[in-house]
């Protein structure tokens, strides 16, 4: 039996290569799920492959009556409607590691691009200036990162600011504490993060728990001066919350990758708030990232669709 593969929003083709060579599968790429070949190919997929453009909505899968699995190439899967694919029997699988590295290098940029001024920095001596004394900056030695979630991606980051001289304290109600001891650090509660890191970084998902958890009344505890960043969702940070701590100076510096509304509206009081580094998404786009998430979530569709096939077999045999 031949499955049909759908991969769409630019998977990198060099990750699906395994599908490719595989007699068992023809892979289709439509890299714009406006593409009318998406939609005859959809049709008739066993399986559909996504990163975050494309929403897969109850509409989208109405229009996949063969369709057995969902591979988000990456971790988050906001973007596909988990329980319109759960009522029609569809699995939905993603790839939990293959961007850890890639995101969590990129928090350390944007946590150094914070302290050091770098963006504003940049703008100012490509306007024609010369302001050295006006983006003097901190060093991390010394200082003390509160990490909001301490997963792959947390952990990679604990690490690597641990190189840098920081002690790392940990808010993480899944993590067990021999684990923060592994790493380095110590496990505590959402108020010492708060209240006493000087870095905040949050790395957790957007859920009932989470959404808008850095708020007002969040930056009003914290140290003055903090810097903040999150890479992790949108959401997670009150954006407007956060621009009027920026304006007000409570917040010294901030960094964001991800956004309630993306592309970032362009009303957005993000846009205009001082000491803040923007970034459109950037946490798995690395060559690496996006290739070793395309074996990664290749991997769990073979092992979906081969474990389908083997049912079907047997229901077979048993007629």
């Amino acid at each position: 039996m031949t499955f049909t593969i759908l991969a769409t929003d630019k998977v990198s083709e060099s990750g699906l290569a395994q599908l490719v060579d595989d007699d068992r599968f023809e892979v289709v790429f439509a890299h714009d799920s406006t593409q009318p070949e998406f939609a005859e190919v959809l049709g008739r997929a066993s399986a559909l492959i996504v990163r975050s453009a494309t929403d897969v909505s109850a509409e989208l899968l109405d229009g996949a009556p063969e369709l057995r699995v969902i591979g988000r190439a990456g971790v988050g899967v906001d973007n596909i409607d988990i329980p319109a694919a759960t009522e029609r029997g569809i699995a939905v699988v993603n790839a939990p590691s293959g961007n850890t590295i890639a995101a969590a290098e990129l928090t350390m940029a944007l946590i150094l691009a914070s302290v050091r001024h770098l963006a504003a920095a940049d703008a100012s001596l490509r306007a024609g200036k010369w302001e050295r004394s006006a983006f003097k900056g901190w060093e991390l030695r010394g200082k003390r990162l509160g990490l909001i979630g301490a997963g792959r991606i947390g952990a990679e980051v604990a690490i690597r600011c641990m190189s840098f001289g920081m002690e790392v304290i940990i808010y993480d109600p899944y993590l067990p504490e021999n684990r923060a001891t592994e790493i380095g650090s110590r496990l505590t509660t959402l108020d010492d993060v708060i209240t006493t890191a000087d870095v905040i970084s949050c790395h957790v998902p957007l859920n009932d728990e989470t959404r808008g958890m850095l708020d007002s009344e969040a930056f009003g505890r914290m140290k003055e001066g903090v810097f903040v960043v999150n890479a992790s969702r949108g959401g997670v940070v009150n954006e407007a919350d956060l621009a009027d701590a920026l304006e007000s100076g409570r917040v010294r510096g901030a960094a964001l990758d991800v956004y309630e509304e993306e592309p970032l509206a362009e009303d957005s009081p993000l846009r205009s708030a001082p000491n803040l580094t923007l970034t459109p998404h950037l946490g798995a786009s690395t060559h690496e990232a996006q290739e070793h998430v395309a074996v990664e979530v290749a991997e769990n569709v073979v092992r979906v669709l081969a474990d389908d096939d083997r049912s079907m077999a047997l229901n077979r045999n048993d007629l």
